[in-house]
């Protein structure tokens, strides 16, 4: 009878032992790691529910672990012209060191048996998601009549765009003297 993926693997998806990869320094292990990262959100964007996905390589060297790879995960969100539904797919490459010491903002922590890149892999993907996302490029809008996004000059007009009438008072000023 074989056995499913142990509690631990199911429960914290983004730790790697460590214990082979120490015994080879300098040598590498690919993993692909795969797991939800719950309550990820900035502004109007959000990852959703599916996996994460990390395709990793870690490599020994010394006292400390070098991580690099890409990151892989499905966001949704509102568009903020239209307000309709939006969303894609960030695929984040990810360079990290883990250090027994880790010093704060430069690398992260490694444990004695493990590595844990839950932290590195949230901070991409938090710096990846979307501030202000749009549906399409060319979003309208809910209104374009009343709130265009862009002001395009008539056909028989002599090139120039019109002009806005709450700025028209400021016409009359002249500098020129």
């Amino acid at each position: 009878m074989r056995a499913g993926p142990s509690l631990d693997a199911v429960t914290r998806p983004f730790v790697v032992p460590t214990g082979e990869l120490f015994r080879h320094r300098g040598s590498r292990q690919r993993v692909t790691l795969a797991g939800p990262l719950p309550g990820l959100a900035l502004s109007a964007s959000r990852l959703t529910g599916d996996d994460v996905v990390a395709d990793l390589v870690l490599e020994a060297q010394g006292e400390t672990v070098t991580l690099a790879g890409t990151v892989t995960a499905a966001w949704e969100g509102e568009c903020r012209r239209c307000l309709g539904p939006t969303g894609g797919v960030l695929t984040v490459e990810l360079r990290e060191v883990f250090e027994p010491d880790a010093v704060e903002g430069e690398t992260y922590p490694l444990g004695r048996d493990e590595v844990d890149v839950e932290p590195a892999v949230r901070e991409a993907l938090a710096l990846a998601l979307p501030l202000a996302p749009l549906c399409a490029d060319d979003c309208a809008g809910p209104d374009p009549d009343a709130h265009p996004v862009a002001i395009e000059a008539d056909e028989d007009d002599d090139g120039e765009s019109p002009v806005d009438p709450r700025w028209a008072a400021l016409d009359v000023l002249r500098f020129d003297r």
